[in-house]
Order: C-alpha cells, then structure tokens, then sequence
C-alpha cells in the first residue's frame, strides 16, 4: 500500500516512467510517506543509509557504476544542508543524482516549529533544476505538481547531466497508507535538441583549422569508463600529427594516449617547454588534476583553446578559451576524421614529444606511502575499479601505470576531503567488479561513517596510507614554514583504523615496512580472500615528502 499524499504519488509515478530505479533512503518521519512507499515497491531498488553526508556520496558512486540517476531521499531540516558536499560534487561531475527533500509546510518556516527551514532552493546554482512541489487539493494543482516533477527529471540531462532538488512539503498526518496503485501520469519526453557538430559549425570549418595547427594538443579529462572513445582517438593520433594526453580518471586506455605527461613535464628546461607547447588546445570531458600542465599552457597560451561541452558552458582553464562548442566529445572526435585523408609520413609534433617521453624512466621509490601505492597499481588484478581519494593519492596514483580495463573514479567535481569512502562503498554496494579504494588518513577519517551502513561488499578493498596528517600541506612551498602547520593546518593526529575497521567486519591489515606490504598486499588483492578488507599502511610526513621529491628528480634520466 502506498500512502496517500498525491505529491508522493505522482512522484513515485513519475519516477517510474523515468526508469529512475535506485533509491538511497534516509531514516527520518516526515519524509516517512515516501520511505514507505518507495520501499514496499519491488520496482524500486532501495538502500538504507543513517547519515546524510553520507549517503549522497553513496548515491554517486551508484550513479559511477550503473552511469544512470539515482535519488536520494531525506527528512526536512538540517538533514538536507547534510547533502550539500554530494550535491555540489554530483554538480561538478556532471552526475544524476535526484534530491527528494521532504518538508514541513512553508506556513511553519520560520515559526520556531521543528525542523524547519527554507529548503527550496536551498543549494542554489549548484543543482541544475530546484522545483517546490503543492500539495495538491484541486485538478489544476495535480497538473501543476506533474509539471514540476516533470521539468526536474528533464533536467537531469538537458545539456548535460547534473543534480536536481524536488522538495516536497508534507502536512500531518503522516502515516495513512491507503493507495493500492500509483496513479496514471503524464511524462514529457524531450525531442532530439542536440544537432549534428556539422550543423552547429558556421561556415569556418573546425576540421581545416585543426589540421593547420602545427601543434595541436587534445586534453581529455575525467570521464566514465566508456570504451567508445578509444577507437577513435587511436585513429585520429594515427591521421593526424597531434598529441593526445589523458590522465587515468579519463578511463582512456590505448597507448596512443600520453598518461605520464605530467612527470615529463616535471623534467623539461623552460626552453623546451616553450617549444614543445601547443598552438590549438582542445579540452574534452571533466576536470584535470595535473597543476604541472595547467601551468605549462597557462604560461604558453595557445592561439586557440577549444572546449568542448554538451552544456556549452564556459570553462576557461587556461585562461585562453576562443571556442566552446556544445556537442558530445564523441561526435567532435569523429568529425576530425575523414575516409579519404592521407596520413602524413612526418609527424614533428609527436615525434618531438616522444623522444622526450622516451626518457621516461620511473625509478623505484624506497619505503613510503608513494612506495605503497607503487605496489597498489602494480598488483590490481584485470577487470578492478579504482576509487581514489583526493589530494596526494590521486597524484600519486597517476605516476603508475594500471591495467587497461581498470575502471578509475575520483571525487574531482569539487577535489573534497568528504566522501570518497561513502562513494567506493556505495559503488561496491552496486557492483560486481572488485572495488578499491586508494585513500589517506585525513580523508579516511573525515568520512568513517561510510563505513557505517549495512551494505558493506565483501569485494571492497580498502588501502589506507596514515601518515598522521595532511602530508600534501607539507610540500606546498613556504607553508613548511608557518608554525601553525602542524597543529592547525596539517590535522595531524594519532589514530589507527583497526578498532573501526574490525567492528564493521572488515578484515585489517597493517604494515610499516616493505616485507609486510608484500606479504599482506598479495593477501589484500587476492580472489581467495573473503569479505572486505582494510590494509593499513603506516609512515612518517617527513620521509614521505623527502622520498617524493627524490623520486621526481630521478624520474627521467639526465
């Protein structure tokens, strides 16, 4: 039985035709007529989880697996402002995560009444649409109530994909469940808005000014595991003399694509910089984690920088932007090859940023917490996703190479400290594929209560580098300094994971040096081991940093 709110109803209705399935409920009673509802239909796939800040990064890492939306539901009241550090990363990300707030009448905002306050809206330009359902007591407020649901989920991906917020006031009484079946609702479908590239161009071909460019450079940042683009850029490196880099959250595996570009850079005199940058930039997908190129482009700026967008927003990362083209990165891609185009025989531009790259050697770094995630990569077995922290280990994780079928995920749409555990645990609760987690101890702290929900997967791996503190705070220039890096900036603490890893069920591990890595890292990424594990790493800030910096200086040969 459902309850008998029509709002309630022609949401879930709604939902329904939208194939939105996935539902990550939050305790609470005034959102109780939709947690009953939602939950007493087997249509929908349901997932308890208490804590707010949580549970939106738990959607999102649904979302990273089955690459559809999710909702999220919660009660009215402080819980909502709980989601904002999800919603403004599912922001970024360009993800689909609904956002079903209930709430108290808006005659009680303000009143000193319970869990009150003025939820619609409330997370501003970070969801894409916000929409305050009535509660429906005449034939027009029916239609206006199905509109409003409607323009939300249309929302979710008109001109790219994002969150949306439908807050939906509920009054007393609660608990009358009544309804046998939903009610019959109108969905509005969206037509094709999207032309064809040849169509959106005028009459300046994009194609011939990409050809003259003499040094043409495609950047494409972080993308969901989709093996579509590949093919093509592998083509079109092959066509054409241009560079393309891609860092491992672009999930572009083939080795005409550059992924250790950044530890290149690091080595190259400002001279050959100069030359070797390009003339024609062109971005595709999400966000970069590299400083090191943003920098290199920012101090040599192209001619042109094209961004390529299906929103067609501005994103000016270079501070050099001339072009923004609202199309998908697939379809630009595919216009830049022709049939009947004769491959060059000399490529100068590849050819010179190869030889540089041929000196790539990475050189094997001694005990650190880069020493374990050196083994980390080198011993994920085939068919793994991924899930990195953000600050040092999504850093250092790109330094090594990975197996071209690992699925990598990132929170980089606004690089938090919250919620990379709660998004690993969330997409393991989803899928099949062993799932790791590469975290450090500020952001494995910050987010224990992920941990802290009964859909923990027995193919979580997590490795936990602790080095008693923020170690990135330490190699930023002049903070090393300040006398306040310690205590109030660096968080630096004396904690272990082990009670809170073996009360949630995990099997813990632990290791300080080399030979216990060894010995408990083969147990850590075996198939034979059983249930989740956590392994944690343990070292010192002041080794880390001096080993990080040994390693790039003899990362290329002189």
């Amino acid at each position: 039985m459902y309850s008998d709110k029509k709002n309630v109803l022609q949401l879930l209705a709604l939902l329904k035709a939208y194939n939105i399935r996935h539902m990550v409920l939050c305790p609470g009673s005034r959102n109780s007529p939709l947690n009953h509802s939602l939950s007493t239909d087997d249509w929908f796939t349901c997932y308890s989880v208490t804590d707010e800040r949580s549970a939106g990064f738990f959607a999102i890492g649904i979302i990273q697996h089955i690459q559809e939306a999710v909702a999220v539901c919660c009660t009215s009241g402080s819980a909502v402002l709980n989601l904002a550090p999800a919603v403004a990363e599912a922001y970024y990300q360009m993800l689909p995560l609904v956002i079903i707030s209930a709430d108290r009448p808006a005659a009680w905002v303000g009143q000193m009444d319970g869990q009150t306050l003025p939820q619609p809206g409330v997370f501003n330009t970070l969801v894409k649409k916000s929409v305050q359902l009535p509660e429906p007591q005449s034939p027009e407020e029916d239609w206006y109530c199905n509109r409003l649901i409607n323009e939300a989920l249309l929302a979710l991906d008109t001109q790219g994909k994002g969150p949306v917020q439908i807050n939906i006031p509920l009054s007393e009484p609660l608990f009358q469940y009544a309804k046998e079946a939903l009610p019959e609702v109108r969905k509005i479908n969206r037509g094709i808005c999207c032309p064809s590239f040849k169509e959106q161009t005028a009459a300046e071909s994009y194609l011939n000014r990409f050809r003259e460019a003499k040094r043409p450079l495609l950047l494409i940042g972080q993308h969901l595991p989709d093996n579509a683009l590949a093919p093509w850029l592998k083509r079109l490196k092959e066509q054409e003399d241009c560079l393309i880099f891609a860092e491992h959250l672009s999930n572009v595996h083939v080795k005409e694509v550059s992924t250790f570009f950044d530890a290149v850079l690091y080595k190259l005199p400002e001279e050959q910089k100069k030359e070797l940058a390009p003339d024609l930039v062109i971005t595709l997908s999400g966000h970069i984690v590299s400083k090191r190129i943003k920098q290199w482009i920012r101090s040599n700026p192209p001619a042109g920088h094209w961004h390529i967008s299906e929103s067609g927003e501005i994103a000016d990362l270079f501070q050099s932007l001339t072009e923004i083209i609202a199309c998908d990165s697939l379809s630009f891609i595919k216009e830049l090859i022709t049939e009947d185009h004769t491959t060059a025989e000399h490529k100068p531009y590849q050819e010179a940023w190869e030889r540089c790259e041929s000196l790539y050697t990475p050189s094997q770094p001694a005990w650190s917490d880069l020493y374990a995630v050196q083994q980390l990569c080198e011993n994920i077995p085939a068919n793994a996703s991924l899930h990195l922290a953000n600050s040092s280990s999504v850093r250092y994780a790109q330094l090594f190479p990975l197996p071209q079928n690992t699925h990598v995920f990132c929170n980089r749409g606004t690089n938090g400290i919250e919620g990379s555990l709660s998004t690993a645990v969330g997409y393991s609760a989803a899928s099949e594929r062993k799932t790791f987690l590469l975290t450090g101890d500020l952001s494995f702290f910050y987010d224990m209560n992920g941990l802290w929900n009964p859909h923990i997967s027995p193919n979580l791996r997590i490795l936990l580098n602790n080095n008693n503190g923020g170690e990135i705070f330490y190699t930023l220039p002049g903070l090393s300094h300040s006398g306040a890096l310690n205590p109030y900036i660096a968080g630096n603490h004396h904690q272990s994971a082990s009670a809170w890893a073996e009360s949630a069920g995990f099997l813990y591990l632990q290791a300080s040096d080399e030979k216990e890595l060894k010995e408990n890292i083969a147990i850590f990424v075996s198939p034979e081991t059983k249930g989740p594990v956590l392994l944690e790493v343990f070292s010192t800030i002041e080794n880390n940093t001096e080993i990080l910096r040994k390693y790039y200086k003899q990362v290329v040969s002189s």
